[in-house]
């Protein structure tokens, strides 16, 4: 009886071609449940397989969208940090050159006014981790009265 395999020698070795199962009773048992299904069932399969089509279609320009989307809200994103960082820039540039010019502004007696420029002395506002109120209130005692040479 045929198994729809056929046998071949090729240098002393056994080769089997097979267009489907090898085994008789399962191509048997695959035609004959193929052909005691009703036709409710192999509509339903039809059906079933084109909406899985479907879905995958959707799924696939889904992901397209989202693909896109991403695209743009990282583009977005780059623009809105470059311009952030223009800014920064541009405002540290400033206080740079506030910084020179006033460094070019040197009188004797006027030290601790300008260390007190530079410090932030508003407790709130400060927002560094460690605890900097004892500094603080030595360089506010030193403003209210120098020392004296």
């Amino acid at each position: 009886f045929f198994t729809g395999a056929v046998d071949g020698v090729i240098n002393g070795d056994v080769y089997k071609e097979s267009n489907g199962p090898t085994d008789s009773c399962a191509a048997i048992s695959q035609v004959d449940r193929l052909q005691s299904e009703p036709e409710s069932i192999h509509k339903w399969r039809e059906e079933q397989k084109e909406r899985l089509e479907h879905l995958d279609v959707n799924s696939r320009k889904q992901e397209a969208e989202w693909k896109e989307k991403a695209i743009k809200e990282l583009e977005d994103w780059y623009a809105r940090q470059d311009e952030k960082l223009q800014k920064t820039k541009a405002s540290n540039r400033a206080a740079e050159e506030a910084f020179v010019n006033d460094a070019e502004d040197i009188f004797p007696g006027t030290e601790w006014e300008r260390v007190a420029q530079l410090c932030d002395f508003n407790p709130k506002s400060s927002k560094q981790a460690k605890d900097v109120s004892r500094m603080r209130s030595v360089l506010i005692s030193l403003k209210q009265a120098p020392l004296v040479r």
